[in-house]
């Protein structure tokens, strides 16, 4: 990436995160389990990823950023805290998408609002892929359509935990496009998860290692 490159960067993301600015992602003091404490702001229209190795608490983490596990600290979307909003609403907020994903209802369609109208064609599945019973699905098509009903709610955080690790390099070039550009049209702030270290450098505007309950920055090459 060259100077220009580098500082046109730089310029489009501080438009985006000054467009949106409730969509920014703000960690402090947040511990969870005997983990932490972990600061961290993810600015709106930017990816930050996480690494670490299996068992150091990635998961756990995203999990207590969408309230959903017991956690101490504080995490804010723009000046809203997670502590001062229903639980609902906060979930609204903040997607998460897990590397198994769950699904209540018989069909696809039964769990999806409103899609944008390429939506399933940029993910290489059929218009035809509402009408199919979830017992149907491939974990792949599981994958792509779990992103989806994500999008699908508007969130202004995504938190992405190994979207794709099931993916072969095709898809996952797709599901990594259709997120970089819901990030950036909506200025979603994205903090995303992955074991494949080639990803986080491909994606990720920074990069963190989850050690001991700890972030630890990684340099950018």
């Amino acid at each position: 990436m060259t100077r220009r490159d580098t500082q046109e960067h730089l310029d489009l993301a501080g438009a985006v995160a000054s467009a949106h600015p409730q969509s920014q992602l703000r960690l402090e003091g947040l511990r969870f389990l005997d983990r932490g404490p972990i600061d961290l702001t993810v600015e709106a229209g930017e990816c930050v990823t996480l690494t670490g190795q299996s068992g150091s608490g990635k998961t756990l983490l995203l999990r207590a950023i969408a309230d959903l596990d017991p956690h101490f600290g504080s995490a804010f979307s723009g000046e809203i805290e997670c502590a001062a909003v229903p639980a609902p609403e906060w979930r609204r907020r903040v997607g998460l998408l897990l590397a198994e994903s769950h699904w209540w209802r018989d069909s696809v369609g039964e769990h999806l609002r409103e899609l944008a109208p390429d939506w399933l064609e940029r993910l290489g599945l059929a218009a035809e892929a509402l009408d199919w019973p979830i017992a149907r699905l491939s974990t792949g098509e599981r994958q792509r359509l779990a992103l989806l009903r994500l999008l699908s709610n508007r969130p202004h955080v995504l938190l992405i935990d190994e979207s794709t690790a099931n993916l072969d390099a095709e898809n996952t070039e797709k599901v990594e496009q259709l997120v970089a550009e819901y990030r950036l049209e909506a200025g979603a702030a994205v903090l995303l998860v992955t074991h494949d270290p080639v990803q986080a450098r491909r994606i990720g505007s920074r990069r963190y290692r989850l050690e001991d309950g700890r972030l630890v920055p990684e340099l950018l090459e």
